[in-house]
């Protein structure tokens, strides 16, 4: 799972300072307990006694360390019995001298070796939902607000299926899309129709329930991700042109990318260029792509070239929507 360098810097970050409230938690525990039955004090400063300094000394001696490393443990086992005890008649758990980490599997570091622990995998997947926060309203999208009160049940010209039919099914797919991605029957959705009709608002559902399963999410407008592209090409201010290459590095790397609104920038031949770029680098990669347009397969076609085109008809699943503008259903109703 390949999360932005902000997402996982503040996750670890996150877990850091976990740790080290934990650690002052401990410490002030241990110091009010000491004071309050001094004798947990000596016991813990009996049990600090290592049983290398054990070996060592009989080693030193020339003696046979087994015997001395035997009374030392079961010295060790009656003071932590004493120490249980104690705690239990103070009214504290057995354990509460112990410092624990959190995260038995990897010590709190967030690691296990080389692999990212899931500790820190769902602190990266609550970051990662904060940054969609940024640019999405994720508090009212997602699939159980969606509605479909404003899709007609009357039948469609030139369509089979009614408009709330057909969202009743294209929400239905969008949903296992989320729920199952990585393991759904299709890899990469193509949203496609006229405004007002919850593409995007269906991509930002599809963008909440995926980042939550701890997988990177990056949601952008074309006009945006095509900005980016072309600064980090073009760009003469230094620091601009690392910040885009950075933000193009997320539009290839992450495991879902969200373009909105496909078609609303200007189109010039480098847009051309790097739409091409990003759908066929991403297909290659085998990433995740969601794109929302208001264009046809056909319109793409037409706007962008054959190429471009062919990867979408061939790679992505299309979803038509079609019906009334809910924008000016709801301002009539005002």
């Amino acid at each position: 799972m390949g999360y932005d360098a902000t997402v996982l810097r503040r996750a670890r970050e996150r877990l850091d300072r976990e740790r080290r409230d934990r650690e002052d938690r401990s410490a002030a525990l241990k110091t009010k307990l000491f004071a309050q039955i001094p004798e947990l004090s000596d016991i813990d400063r009996q049990l600090r006694g290592t049983m290398l300094d054990v070996i060592a000394a009989s080693l030193r001696s020339g003696s046979d360390p087994t015997p001395a490393v035997q009374v030392l443990r079961d010295k060790n086992m009656a003071l932590q019995d004493r120490q249980a005890q104690l705690l239990r008649e103070a009214g504290y758990p057995e354990d509460a001298l112990d410092n624990a980490p959190m995260c038995k599997k990897c010590g709190d570091t967030g690691w296990q070796g080389g692999k990212m622990c899931e500790c820190l995998q769902a602190l990266c997947a609550q970051e990662q939902v904060k940054e969609l926060s940024k640019v999405l309203d994720l508090g009212e999208q997602s699939f159980d607000s969606f509605s479909l009160e404003w899709y007609s049940p009357l039948p469609w010209p030139g369509e089979a299926a009614s408009p709330r039919e057909n969202m009743e099914f294209l929400c239905e797919l969008c949903m296992n899309y989320a729920q199952k991605f990585g393991k759904f029957y299709f890899q990469n959705l193509f949203l496609t129709g006229d405004p007002g009709l919850g593409k995007t608002f269906l991509s930002a559902c599809i963008a909440k329930v995926v980042a939550e399963n701890g997988f990177s999410v990056v949601y952008d407008t074309a006009v945006n991700v095509f900005a980016q592209f072309e600064e980090q090409k073009f760009g003469k201010a230094v620091q601009d042109g690392r910040e885009a290459q950075e933000e193009t590095r997320r539009y290839l790397g992450c495991d879902l990318l969200i373009l909105d609104d496909l078609g609303s920038e200007m189109t010039t031949a480098f847009t051309q260029s790097a739409l091409y770029t990003l759908v066929n680098s991403r297909l290659v990669s085998g990433k995740s792509t969601v794109i929302s347009s208001n264009l046809s397969i056909d319109g793409v076609r037409e706007r962008y070239n054959g190429q471009t085109a062919s990867r979408l008809a061939g790679e992505y699943r299309i979803l038509r929507f079609y019906g009334e503008d809910i924008r000016l259903q709801r301002k009539a109703r005002l």
